[in-house]
């Protein structure tokens, strides 16, 4: 049987090689991680400079002399022509905004769906749908009632008023549930058999079985709340909550008044973590897109 899979195999193999479009496809795909790779290798070698080279115009290539000085001013002391705040508290508080939202989202999320999913109680469709909805409102739609809700309740300038509006997430329970309806219905009926009640079903069961979405989902939530600018933009006035995407755009002066080496040290240190946890939990991140076996 391995012998006849193997002819049949074989000639199949060479007749769908084709050296000149493998090689066309590999050119395409070189150029395109050129285009995406070049403008960040600029920034990285840019934050190298001193504000003499930036400020002539010159585009670096390869690194320079003001690596240390540049990231060890930044991270300690931020732009101080602009009054800016150190890096190190603007991506402390990016961390924590984002590490709650990621977890806020997924705990609301898990649960609401595990509600629609497995039990039945009056108006558990209305309840669906009306999270679902929601995803058709666009962000602009519902930032200004909002803000009017978190600034009644005295959340500006908080931790609170940064994460609690972005917690919920409709994306995130609509793929919860769809995983669990996946589920086998023999699997919920064994657990009963057992003596499983709803939380030690949930907790000996689904959880393990969404273990991949859930790194999955962590990975895109957490990238989502690192990248927020709209409503930290809207919701902070003081520099103890600042994030760094907020300190980004204000270390962007007037025509010739903005410190490029800087900007560019800054921004290359904002990068670090949301790559950092996409290259750590990248196996996790492509198994929980791609599995629909469990």
């Amino acid at each position: 049987m391995s012998e006849a899979r193997n002819s049949i195999a074989a000639p199949m193999g060479m007749a769908g090689s084709n050296p000149r479009a493998d090689m066309l496809t590999h050119i395409i795909l070189v150029l395109g991680v050129l285009l995406f790779a070049l403008p960040i290798w600029i920034v990285l070698m840019g934050s190298t400079h001193d504000a003499g080279t930036i400020g002539r115009g010159d585009v670096p290539l390869l690194p320079g002399a003001e690596a240390a000085a540049n990231y060890s001013a930044v991270w300690s002391q931020g732009n101080k022509r602009r009054a800016g705040v150190p890096v190190s508290i603007m991506m402390f508080n990016s961390a924590i905004m984002a590490l709650l939202i990621t977890f806020g989202k997924i705990a609301i999320s898990i649960i609401s769906a595990y509600a629609v999913a497995f039990f039945s109680f009056p108006g558990r469709m209305l309840f669906f749908w009306a999270i679902f909805i929601t995803l058709m409102l666009p962000v602009e739609v519902r930032i200004f009632p909002t803000f009017q809700v978190v600034s009644d309740l005295g959340l500006v300038n908080t931790y609170a008023g940064l994460i609690v509006p972005l917690i919920a997430s409709a994306t995130a329970t609509l793929l919860f549930r769809q995983f669990f309806l996946t589920i086998p219905d023999e699997l919920v009926e064994a657990a009963k058999m057992d003596g499983a009640g709803p939380i030690r079903f949930f907790k000996d069961v689904v959880l393990p079985l969404s273990a991949t979405n859930i790194a999955a989902l962590f990975v895109i939530l957490f990238v989502y709340g690192w990248n927020q600018y709209l409503w930290p933009l809207l919701v902070t006035t003081s520099t103890d909550v600042e994030t760094i995407m907020i300190g980004i755009v204000k270390m962007l002066g007037s025509q010739g008044d903005t410190e490029w080496h800087l900007v560019m040290t800054t921004t290359v240190l904002a990068l670090l973590p949301p790559v950092a946890i996409v290259i750590l939990m990248q196996r996790w991140f492509v198994k929980g897109l791609v599995e629909t076996e469990k």
